[in-house]
């Protein structure tokens, strides 16, 4: 996935910006850059695409900073990665080009990187800055309630062996 050091950055600081700024007075890129440990230089270009796309507010002068325009809940991650250009892509031709091949073909797995990069901007559409600053993600990729995935353990490795346990527990 193409995801950059951009979109995360920008996710970081919008969360900062929606855990932080909860009365509603400015939060100043200072303030973020110091705690989330980004330059401020690299907040100051993130910042200003995510005005452009009216996911937040500035105020200048003194007492100024960045504070959200509209709500939390309304606000997905994948709102602020296309604010910041980022591309939620699994297949390494553009997506408006013909193929990835020379020959502008498809590869032959061209359609399985692109369904999966489509279930990632589905997945990031749903998921708010609400969700990310209320904990309610589960890493196994559901929101608000946890759920077993079968050949899944909560490290995160994927089994090829079935655990005999759990089949003889749940079935």
């Amino acid at each position: 996935m193409r995801l950059t050091t951009r979109g995360r950055y920008a996710v970081m600081a919008m969360v900062d910006l929606t855990k932080n700024g909860l009365s509603g007075q400015p939060i100043t890129l200072a303030d973020i850059a110091v705690r989330q440990e980004i330059q401020i230089s690299y907040l100051e270009q993130i910042f200003a695409q995510l005005r452009r796309h009216d996911l937040v507010l500035s105020t200048r002068g003194p007492g100024g900073g960045y504070r959200l325009n509209r709500e939390p809940h309304l606000i997905s991650i994948s709102d602020i990665m296309c604010a910041v250009e980022e591309e939620i892509a699994m297949v390494r031709c553009e997506s408006k080009g013909d193929g990835c091949l020379q020959e502008k073909a498809k590869c032959l797995t061209h359609d399985l990187w692109e369904a999966l990069g489509n279930q990632i901007y589905r997945y990031l559409k749903m998921v708010s800055l609400e969700d990310v600053c209320k904990r309610r993600i589960d890493p196994f990729g559901s929101l608000d309630s946890p759920q077993t995935i079968q050949g899944i353990n909560h490290d995160r490795h994927v089994s090829l062996v079935p655990d005999f346990h759990e089949e003889a527990t749940h079935g």
